[in-house]
């Protein structure tokens, strides 16, 4: 929307002109005062602390001066109430048919945009990426553009300490945005401080984090029209997916993978509750009670076998048990309530 004029002021949103309308707390106690005189109040009656809020009244109309007698008379509510409402409407709809041009206004831009290389260069198939820089602008630029829906699967366990904040503050704009976000992590994440910290919060925001007990592959998925998976083992590269094909069959691996991830209370991890019972002792006990060897554990949660012995070794103390098998079986019976014995 333009003017003629440089110097006059913005329209105001439908938003701007309800809080505009509202008397404060000042003025609505000066009108009860005056209802209370039934309605009228002569103007050397009106104390002087109370000039100001006469004066917002009268310019909301909710007192009218009556020139005869020297005196403001209460006038209804509801008679404001139509007067306002009818202006926020008038103005709403100026701004609905505004937003209706934007496109029109914003065309140039963006038929530059999508004449530029880096649109109309690309193919629709897979293409690469091999600088970080690259790949963080690629995987914001996707974020902006493709607001709908999120899906993320992160193996690896601790997240980058130095991407979180990153990390969260995308989270953050893409649900404000009105988009959803689903993240699957391996159980190894809840061992980590930072990481939890980070879960905990997105989920507070809206995001969901779940937690499958298989394997999984690195992906970023955006509105199930692209995708972002690694093209080396270093994930120093990226491949671009745009092929309909491969990226429906990522979502489904993703969906698979979502209907059998456990869900996780970040929130009591992040607060350090006890009764999560996640502690990494709690961890490789849950995996022990479900038959994985010491070699599996590790991988799982990855941690070293040395230190996945050195939980199992005071297992064996808590549990009395001579034998692993005989900690697994009596892991068993503690959990679903029956006797190890």
């Amino acid at each position: 929307m333009t003017t003629d004029d440089p110097a006059a002021p913005a329209l105001r949103t439908p938003s701007e002109m309800l809080s505009a309308a509202l008397p404060d707390e000042a003025a609505q106690e000066l009108y009860l005062s005056v209802l209370h005189e039934s309605g009228r109040i002569r103007a050397a009656d009106v104390d002087a602390r109370d000039a100001v809020p006469l004066e917002r009244l009268v310019e909301l109309g909710l007192l009218v001066p009556q020139v005869l007698d020297a005196s403001y008379s209460a006038v209804d509510p509801r008679a404001v109430v139509d007067r306002i409402g009818a202006g926020v409407r008038s103005t709403g709809a100026r701004l609905m048919a505004e937003a209706e041009r934007l496109p029109e206004l914003m065309g140039g831009l963006t038929r530059a945009y999508d004449a530029a290389p880096c649109r109309s260069d690309r193919p629709v198939g897979v293409r690469y990426l091999t600088d970080m820089e690259e790949i963080r602008h690629e995987i914001e630029r996707f974020s902006q553009e493709y607001r709908n829906e999120g899906l993320t699967a992160q193996p690896g366990g601790a997240r980058p300490v130095a991407l979180l904040p990153d990390s969260l503050d995308r989270a953050r704009r893409y649900l404000e945005r009105g988009g959803s976000m689903r993240t699957l992590y391996e159980p190894a994440a809840r061992l980590d401080g930072p990481t939890v910290d980070y879960a905990a919060e997105a989920t507070r925001l809206g995001c969901a984090v779940r937690v499958p007990a298989v394997p999984f592959k690195r992906m970023l998925v955006f509105d199930r029209l692209v995708a972002v998976i690694p093209a080396a083992a270093d994930n120093s590269s990226a491949a671009v997916v745009e092929d309909p094909a491969t990226v429906a069959f990522l979502v489904d691996v993703f969906e698979q993978h979502w209907q059998q991830a456990e869900g996780v209370n970040w929130a009591a991890l992040s607060a350090g509750s006890a009764e999560s019972a996640n502690s990494a002792q709690d961890q490789v006990g849950r995996l022990l009670a479900q038959g994985l060897t010491q070699r599996a554990i590790a991988s799982r949660l990855g941690l070293s076998e040395r230190t996945v012995a050195a939980h199992i070794a005071r297992l064996r103390e808590l549990y009395d048990a001579e034998t692993l098998f005989q900690l697994g079986w009596q892991m068993r019976g503690a959990r679903t309530g029956e006797s190890g014995a």
